[in-house]
């Protein structure tokens, strides 16, 4: 599955990395990926607890194809 980050959406509420270690923030509390800060866009594999937390962002600010 491919995951895509939209900065610009996130409010910074941290529901994203208390559901899932793929998640991290930056300063000022918006999300990354905990594995490259720099990607706006990640593929992985089995990653139930990623899938869920991209579902529960309350701005969509995370994706998933």
């Amino acid at each position: 599955m491919n995951i895509t980050l939209y900065p610009e959406k996130c409010i910074a509420c941290g529901l994203c990395q208390t559901m899932s270690d793929v998640f991290d923030y930056d300063d000022d509390g918006i999300v990354l990926f905990a594995d490259d800060h720099q990607a706006s866009t990640m593929t992985l594999s089995d990653r139930t607890d990623a899938l869920l937390a991209a579902k529960s962002c309350p701005t969509k600010a995370i994706s998933v194809d």
